[in-house]
């Protein structure tokens, strides 16, 4: 009994961990919404999610909710021309059933429609509004592009293709919201007011997604800490990534100056505190 015992404590600080043999869809996620408008493919490498008029859109969220990790998917945004669809990766500590929202971390990846924008918001127990948008410097409808978040209890790093393109910094000493409640990961398709009037008569619109597996910390049932999963026994919470290297610094610098057309620490109506910390 005490070997069963220990042994179920070390598994439950494990991180799960994508390998080549289980980086199918049916091992992270599990269906959302959507009926007949989600699609998996017999060998779950693969999922679409359609958007109709008929339709509220589809989506996928992850089995577990997590402490910290290092995320990522790969994605195909609809190729029809239109405003108004988001195609999204994001976590979030929001509850999937329908309860009041209210206050939530969510750290978000939403592209608009088919005009190679990209919009990356970050919730800190509050209503958000940390938007900073990208034109990306290829098409996203046409090919698959990885995207990917890093959290750890030092940084948030939201990367494309490998390229960061936004840091967020834990300034929690500084009076500094940071995320420490647990998130799952959520991915789907809807119509967004916010990102314009959609074209119906180009429907059906779908995104496509592939590569599901991930590494992080699984959060334990029942439990509002989350501060083992600071632990250094995860790649992620090493020194490493405590700080972007020279190199990606300098690369950031570069893309942030000529893609980013939106920050909402250059307007003093949106600016926050945590603006000048983040550089």
């Amino acid at each position: 009994m005490d070997f069963i015992i220990i042994l179920t404590i070390i598994l439950s600080v494990l991180p799960m961990k994508s390998n080549g043999a289980n980086n199918s869809f049916y091992h992270y996620y599990t269906y959302l919404w959507g009926t007949d408008h989600f699609l998996v493919d017999p060998q779950g490498t693969s999922v679409q999610l359609k958007m109709d008029k008929i339709s509220g859109g589809a989506g996928f969220r992850s089995k577990s909710d997590y402490g910290s990790g290092s995320f990522h998917i790969r994605l195909k945004t609809p190729n029809k021309r239109t405003k108004g669809i988001v195609t999204s990766f994001y976590l979030t500590s929001n509850p999937d059933d329908g309860t009041p929202q209210g206050n939530h971390f969510e750290l978000d990846f939403e592209f608009w429609g088919v005009d190679r924008r990209v919009q990356t918001n970050i919730f800190l127990n509050d209503g958000g509004q940390r938007e900073q948008r990208f034109h990306l410097w290829y098409d996203p409808s046409k090919d698959f592009h990885l995207y990917q978040i890093i959290w750890n209890s030092h940084q948030i790093i939201f990367m494309v293709d490998g390229i960061p393109i936004r840091v967020f910094k834990n300034n929690s000493a500084k009076g500094i919201a940071f995320p420490n409640k647990a998130m799952h990961v959520d991915a789907s398709i809807w119509n967004a007011p916010f990102a314009g009037p959609v074209k119906w008569s180009q429907a059906p619109f779908i995104a496509q997604y592939q590569d599901f597996g991930f590494t992080a910390c699984s959060a334990r049932a029942k439990s509002k800490n989350i501060s083992y999963c600071s632990s250094q026994i995860y790649f992620w919470n090493k020194p490493k990534y405590w700080e972007l290297s020279a190199s990606q610094k300098q690369q950031m610098d570069k893309y942030r100056k000529s893609y980013m057309f939106y920050d909402y620490c250059s307007s003093k109506t949106t600016w926050k505190p945590e603006c000048p910390l983040n550089a």
